[in-house]
This record gives C-alpha cells, structure tokens and sequence, in this order.
C-alpha cells in the first residue's frame, strides 16, 4: 500500500527567503536618493531682507554670502573678513564651476558694504552675483 502522507513529506522543501535582490533594490534607492538631493546651504545667520516685487527665484545651486546689519560677513556658517570674500569665493567656484554667487545683504546694513561684497565676488570670478531680496507678503 502506498503511504500518500509519507510521500507528501518527503516531497516538502523547506521555503527560503532569497534577500540579496532586495538588498540590491534597498542600495539603488539609496543611491537614487542621494544622487537627487539638493542640499540646502546656508549662511550662518538670519537676514532680514528686503522685499522687491520683482524677486524671483534661481534653481541652480549657488554660493551664499550673508551681510548682517552690523556689516558683518558670513560665508559657510562662519564670520570671515570683508578680505577674505574674494579668496573664499574663489575656493566655492572651483568647487561648483557652475553656481552663481547670491549676497544676501540685511535691509539695515550699508549699501556700500553690498556692492564691495559683489565687487569683490566678480573679482574672484563669479560671472552671476545677485542680490537676494525677499518675496512681498501677498504676492
């Protein structure tokens, strides 16, 4: 007589779980994502800018250079001399060949502050400066 249980359990396998593909799908997804994000830099202090209607916004990434009330200079999260604007500058370009350099001048600080910052900036080879200027409430 033919034992049909014994057979069955002789023919069982144990399942397995293959993880290398999705191992594989997890490292291209993180790639994916690292390859697509914009990091956002920032300048090391809050600037009260002022409103322009016609402000628009750049996509392209961008060198920041911040000018506080007091005149100060930030660049990179940190304060540097009005002397070194154009050696830092030149350090960012030949990092991002491509970005533009963005003053970010506060509404209380000097306007001639603002254009020896951007003098400075051209100087160093910086072919797009451009200064920031808030979007007005309501538009």
């Amino acid at each position: 007589m033919l034992n049909i249980s014994a057979a069955r359990r002789a023919a069982r396998t144990t399942p397995e779980l293959n993880i290398a593909p999705l191992i594989d799908m997890v490292f291209i997804l993180l790639i994916f994502f690292l390859v697509n994000t914009s990091f956002v830099k920032e300048t090391g202090i809050k600037v009260n800018r002022p409103a322009a209607t016609t402000a628009t916004s750049l996509d392209k990434a961008m060198i920041l250079v911040a000018i506080d009330e007091n005149n100060r200079i930030f660049m990179d999260n940190r304060e540097i001399d009005f002397r070194a604007v154009r050696a830092n500058v030149e350090r960012a370009l030949a990092e991002n060949p491509e970005g533009g350099v963005v003053v970010i001048a506060d509404k209380k600080s000097s306007s001639g502050m603002a254009i020896r910052v951007m003098d400075s900036c051209r100087t160093a080879g910086a072919e797009n400066v451009s200064l920031a200027a808030a979007v007005p409430k309501g538009r």
